[in-house]
């Protein structure tokens, strides 16, 4: 297991200008693996032993010049690739994207902004002060167990004036477009893609820009997503001889709502595999033209399932219905991603903050100017700019661990004696959990690296544990 960890961790040296932040690198990625809380780095440096005295330079290794976020997500895509079990539908990888936001207090944190909270849990507020993330993973595992296995994650709100600071050319994006193009990212080093998202992403601007990818690429992506209950289509442009004026784009207007009335004759019945589970649906499938002033075809899907209405869209007009309904059953796995990211290694767990930061105004009118345009200081916003990778960097870190956790147990599960390790109520029959890998990863990893002498990882952790010896014997003196 450990050797093939260190396989993959040692992909990723190029990435790094120094050795020694290669180093902190792998101290980072294993402490993440097994740290036993979440409160920031200094888990890691519990759990792991490291000397107190390197705590600085482990924080400044989040800030350093060494390492830049492209260069690692490009290596991490390069990986899963060679290494992931990927799931392929018609050849197509199946990428997974939503946004996640994370409540922060930070009153000098870059990026913290009001954020509203489109959730039915009655447990999350309405608004809250904190990060806006968008990530995009993608369908790997088998059918003992799927896994939406996270390959780049980043902030996608609040830090565009930020970002201006290093290239003024640059454009702010919404969150549904760098959505689009962190998806089209990985397509180009994956090949064909499909991307599942949710009904929040099926927007003009979205399907604009997807159309324009497609269009300068070899490998396109396509995507399947939900359309909300109040979604309007139109039917084709009457063909034939026409009156003056220029040709029509459209025809008439429908509410695909309504169809479920109108066409519950034509609706076919029919058994998919839904959340691992065969289960009777039925459905009526149609092709119109969507979005104003855009017209593009797309496939519409509408879906009874005991009782529950759903609306479906694809970009793929030659895609199956029922390939379209078992497709958009995995986008839930990227939530279970998410509650694994935040319960299990605490990826969000991050307190970075900056002295040149403005203090926070939570009552910033919509028409003030923002306290961070009037930072012209080159060496408070170079600062800033630090911070923002440190978050940026810490959240990727905790992706590519939760990554490695995912590869180990489909890899290595039968292994690890789950029933015997821990309790659980609903234990796996194959392939156990993410958290099922970290406690065991807690409870055995000083025995891994004392069998494992001459592993890279063991070498790098016992250096960084040395200087411990070397602090007690300098403070004994």
């Amino acid at each position: 297991m450990i050797e093939f960890i260190d396989e993959i961790l040692t992909h990723f040296k190029p990435c790094f200008s120094r050795n020694t932040t290669y180093q902190w690198f792998v101290v980072v990625i294993i402490g993440f693996m097994l740290r036993s809380d979440t409160l920031g780095v200094t888990s890691i440096i519990r759990d792991l032993a490291i000397a107190p005295r390197l705590y600085e330079t482990m924080l400044h290794f989040f800030r350093s010049s060494s390492w830049s976020l492209d260069s690692i997500s490009d290596k991490w895509f390069h990986i899963i690739k060679e290494y992931g079990e990927l799931y392929r539908e018609d050849d197509a990888v199946i990428l997974i994207g939503d946004g996640v936001k994370q409540a922060k207090e930070g009153r000098y944190m870059p990026g913290v902004k009001k954020l509203h909270q489109e959730s039915e849990n009655s447990s999350k507020a309405e608004y809250i002060f904190g990060h806006m993330f968008g990530g995009v993973g993608i369908l790997t595992g088998n059918i003992n167990k799927w896994f939406c296995l996270p390959l780049f994650i980043n902030l996608q709100d609040g830090v565009s004036s930020i970002f201006r600071w290093k290239d003024p050319a640059q454009v702010h994006l919404s969150h549904v477009v760098q959505m689009i193009e962190n998806a089209f990212r990985i397509t180009k080093v994956m090949g064909r893609s499909i991307l599942l998202l949710d009904r929040y992403f099926l927007s003009v601007p979205a399907i604009t820009r997807l159309n324009e990818l497609n269009s300068t690429n070899t490998d396109t992506m396509q995507i399947v997503t939900k359309a909300k209950s109040s979604c309007v289509a139109f039917e084709k442009a009457p063909t034939g001889k026409q009156g003056k004026g220029r040709p029509r784009k459209k025809g008439k207007s429908i509410k695909i709502k309504t169809l479920f009335e109108t066409m519950k004759d034509s609706f076919v019945k029919t058994t998919v595999t839904l959340y691992g589970k065969e289960t009777e649906v039925s459905y009526y499938c149609i092709n119109l033209l969507w979005g104003q002033k855009l017209y593009q075809e797309l496939r519409f899907v509408l879906v009874n399932y005991n009782g529950n209405l759903a609306i479906l869209v694809s970009t793929d007009t030659g895609l199956a219905p029922t390939t379209i309904i078992r497709l958009y059953s995995y986008r839930f796995k990227i939530e279970c991603t998410f509650r694994e990211l935040k319960q299990v290694i605490g990826g969000f767990s991050y307190q970075f903050w900056s002295k040149s930061m403005p203090k926070l105004n939570r009552y910033l009118k919509c028409k003030q100017i923002h306290p961070i345009d009037l930072i012209k200081d080159p060496k408070d916003q170079q600062r800033i700019l630090q911070t923002v990778k440190a978050i940026e960097g810490y959240v990727m870190f905790s992706c590519i661990a939760i990554g490695l956790l995912q590869l180990v147990s489909l890899k290595y599960s039968e292994t690890i004696d789950a029933p015997n390790l821990r309790y659980t109520r609903t234990p796996s029959k194959k392939v156990v959990s993410e958290a099922t890998v970290v406690f065991y990863l807690r409870k055995n990893i000083f025995r891994i690296l004392a069998e494992n002498p001459a592993n890279s990882i063991t070498r790098i952790i016992k250096q960084k544990q040395r200087e411990l010896r070397f602090y007690k014997d300098l403070r004994a003196s």
